[in-house]
């Protein structure tokens, strides 16, 4: 399968998925829309870009592509690398790219590449099954032209010479009054109730958003900052040094991003008792502290290491690849 399958899978999990070489497709979450003219209500969605600028690698894609394909890392990479020399080539020469369910990439007379990103999909899984609906407008009005109708038919005011001449009283009247203030309060007592529910149904949808956004953050990627110390499993030994050889990369196996420095710290502890030698490797550019269950310098320990984690430990365990 080609790079835009495995781009189509990851976008379902990932807000941020880079194509090595190329750039990267970012996801943006959108609520859910009324459009007026047409009384259509929207889901929400995610909205899909892209940015030509962040080409650098960070092993997420092939990664991913290595596990699904049983290949090596450096054969995978190999393999992207090629399908992105295929689509800048496309490009160049002035060619739309359509990318299925994702969208169409072309350069403009400037040079520079445009996105128009596809209206099939909707990469947001709590929106899962949900589509548009039309629904029929509110009438507004409706009780105030009853009320009009009424005081064609039923006149409210009665001159002392028209209470002299009749012993009826105006009953009808009273009437009248006494219809418009039931009217009146069962809208309102109607209109407080569906207040209500609204306010409770937006606070449980709050407080799933916090759950959910928590829940990602222990697999959202990002770049670590340096760090003056390195943990490193070479060959079943630990090796501590103040930095890796210049030019030379390190795999991290990625087991979660904390929001505060306690809970990370909790995390490697327990990992050591589990039996790994974890470390912790930074902050990203959110302030989450990141931990890793095993550092290699062997990408293809590295990929063994992550496929045992993933199949005993965790699925969300993912590998970042740094220099």
């Amino acid at each position: 399968m080609g790079v835009e399958h495995y781009l189509n899978e990851l976008l379902y999990r990932y807000n941020c998925v880079v194509i090595p070489g190329f750039g990267a497709f970012l996801t943006q979450k959108k609520s859910a829309v009324l459009h007026k003219a047409s009384n259509t209500f929207y889901p929400p969605t995610k909205i899909l870009s892209f940015n030509k600028q962040l080409t650098s690698n960070d092993g997420l894609l092939v990664s991913y592509m290595a596990q699904a394909e049983k290949k090596g890392y450096e054969v995978m990479l190999r393999s992207v690398n090629e399908t992105v020399k295929t689509w800048n080539t496309a490009l160049q020469k002035g060619e739309r790219l359509p990318l299925p369910n994702v969208g169409e990439l072309w350069k403009n007379s400037e040079g520079k590449i445009l996105f128009q990103p596809s209206e099939k999909v909707n990469y947001l899984t709590s929106s899962f099954g949900l589509a548009p609906f039309v629904s029929k407008p509110v009438t507004r009005e409706v009780l105030k032209e009853e009320v009009v109708q009424l005081e064609e038919k039923i006149p409210f005011t009665i001159t002392p010479e028209a209470r002299k001449s009749t012993t009826i009283r105006p009953y009808l009247k009273y009437a009248a009054i006494f219809l418009l203030a039931l009217s009146t309060g069962l809208a309102g007592y109607t209109t407080y109730q569906n207040g209500i529910e609204s306010q409770q149904m937006a606070q449980e949808d709050a407080q799933e958003q916090v759950s959910k956004h928590i829940q990602e953050a222990t697999f959202f990627d990002t770049s670590p900052l340096e760090l003056p110390v390195l943990n490193l499993n070479i060959g079943g030994t630990t090796n501590k040094s103040s930095t890796t050889a210049k030019g030379q990369k390190v795999h991290h196996i990625i087991a979660g991003a904390f929001r505060f420095k306690t809970n990370a710290d909790k995390k490697i502890r327990q990992l050591k008792r589990r039996g790994f030698n974890p470390s912790y490797i930074g902050t990203n550019k959110f302030g989450l502290y990141m931990v890793a269950y095993e550092s290699f310098t062997d990408s293809e320990k590295a990929l063994s290491t992550l496929k045992e984690i993933r199949q005993s430990h965790s699925k969300d365990a993912w590998l970042k690849s740094v220099r």
